[in-house]
């Protein structure tokens, strides 16, 4: 390696290249294309983000030379983390695209010019709709995590990007597998990659004990309340953006400090959730699938299968958050009678016992107080008193009265003409008064 990334990485504390970088490099630094099957943690990044620092030429307004392409934007942002100190040193210009944030910045930074671009499939292809920026001058193309693109439905639009790029461009691919849809990637883009395999050294492996509780719908938040109580640290998954919100929120009004991360929050959320849950601020980070790939934080103590994954490439995603350089972790499952026929096919194809049971008290803390909702509290019409600017509504259905959305009353959500005074009719609606629009609409 060049004696300015070699003295960055000593700065960083590498002293000498992880398996997959001694694997990798040679060949990724000769041009050729790399098939690379490796596990999240392994230190693939760095191996493709020094071949970048060392080949990517200098590119012009709007054409970047080099391009890596990840599932998530949490994944897109750990790459640019990575790379920048790389990029840095060689005078390269690193940038990300990514949904969740506006478009105005990204379209500044592909404006002044961009030799590496971390993009996320379905942005990028935004922004070259919107003629932003093109792809034919793109020589290096990472794939990273391909197995999470294919499980997410992006290998269309990688195929579409991969299309766009130079033909004689090299196009290194990592994954964790490399069977099914990953393979037709490989076969259709790559010209006789040359293969690399890398387990996790043995030393790194930690020890991870998988368990499958028999748990119905209503016993489930308590469970995960006991196991959050007992560990350092957890990630909970659930299978939907709305589930993860609800047990959030839940596990937050019985004093369980909790942040919910999915597709539907904002990249600052979602960063801030990642970052509060890094250094404590929260104990537990509730997720969807879309974010499994996204999160890299070490020493999680505990994965909670709120909702237990479909699949047994779901429950390796998931489950992988745990047990990372070479610490211990445990992964708890909890079954419905709904689920019994997708975790007995998880447990088939990794070879797992065939057996759930019931909740191993010697793990769980002591109960934890489940907080309902508090009800709303109906307040008599005198006590709604109101700030400048706010709606008024009068209680007991005083007022005109309207089938229109926009609430009580005929004026489609305005404070009443009577200023919130009870009506002399008992509180009955008033007849709705014809207005010049609706005798337009009969007319």
């Amino acid at each position: 390696m060049p004696a300015d990334l070699t003295n960055v990485l000593e700065r960083r504390g590498f002293q000498s290249p992880f398996p997959i970088q001694a694997a990798t490099l040679p060949d990724a630094l000769a041009g050729r294309d790399i098939c690379g099957r490796a596990p999240t943690g392994s230190g693939k990044t760095l191996a493709f983000g020094l071949a970048l620092a060392v080949r990517t030429k200098r590119a012009q307004n709007k054409r970047p030379t080099a391009l890596v392409l990840v599932p998530t934007r949490e994944l897109a942002a750990q790459v640019e983390r990575e790379l920048k100190p790389l990029a840095d040193a060689r005078k390269l210009r690193v940038a990300t695209v990514y949904g969740g944030v506006g478009y105005q910045p990204q379209r500044n930074a592909l404006r002044r010019g961009v030799e590496i671009l971390v993009a996320c499939p379905g942005r990028l292809e935004d922004l070259l709709e919107q003629r932003e920026l093109v792809l034919s001058d793109v020589s290096t193309v990472v794939v990273d995590e391909a197995d999470r693109m294919a499980d997410m439905g992006f290998l269309p639009a990688v195929k579409r990007l991969l299309d766009q790029t130079r033909k004689d461009r090299q196009t290194m691919l990592f994954s964790a597998t490399l069977d099914g849809d990953v393979d037709v990637l490989v076969r259709r883009y790559q010209r006789d990659p040359k293969r690399h395999q890398v387990a996790t050294p043995e030393e790194e492996q930690g020890d991870v004990r998988h368990m499958f509780w028999k748990a119905e719908r209503d016993e489930r938040v308590q469970l995960t309340a006991q196991l959050i109580g007992t560990h350092q640290s957890a990630i909970v998954f659930c299978r939907t953006r709305h589930g993860a919100e609800r047990l959030a929120k839940q596990l937050s009004r019985s004093g369980i400090e909790s942040a919910a991360i999915h597709g539907a929050r904002s990249q600052p959320q979602r960063e801030a959730a990642l970052r509060n849950f890094s250094n404590g601020k929260v104990r537990a980070l509730i997720a969807t699938d879309v974010a499994a790939r996204g999160i890299h934080v070490d020493n999680v103590s505990v994965i909670v299968h709120f909702d237990p994954p479909t699949t047994h490439k779901d429950y390796v995603h998931r489950s992988g958050r745990t047990g990372r350089a070479g610490a211990d972790g445990k992964v708890v499952s909890l079954v419905g009678r709904e689920h019994a026929a997708d975790i007995r096919a998880i447990q088939k194809a990794l070879r797992f016992p065939l057996r759930v049971e019931a909740p191993d008290r010697s793990t769980l803390g002591p109960k934890i107080e489940i907080a309902s909702r508090p009800a709303v509290e109906h307040r008599p019409a005198a006590e709604n008193k109101t700030r400048h600017g706010e709606r008024k509504w009068r209680q007991g259905g005083a007022g005109r009265s309207s089938g229109r959305s926009g609430g009580p009353g005929s004026n489609g959500g305005r404070p009443a003409s009577n200023g919130g005074r009870p009506s002399s009719n008992g509180g009955r609606p008033g007849p709705r008064r014809r207005t010049q629009r609706d005798r337009r609409r009969s007319a």
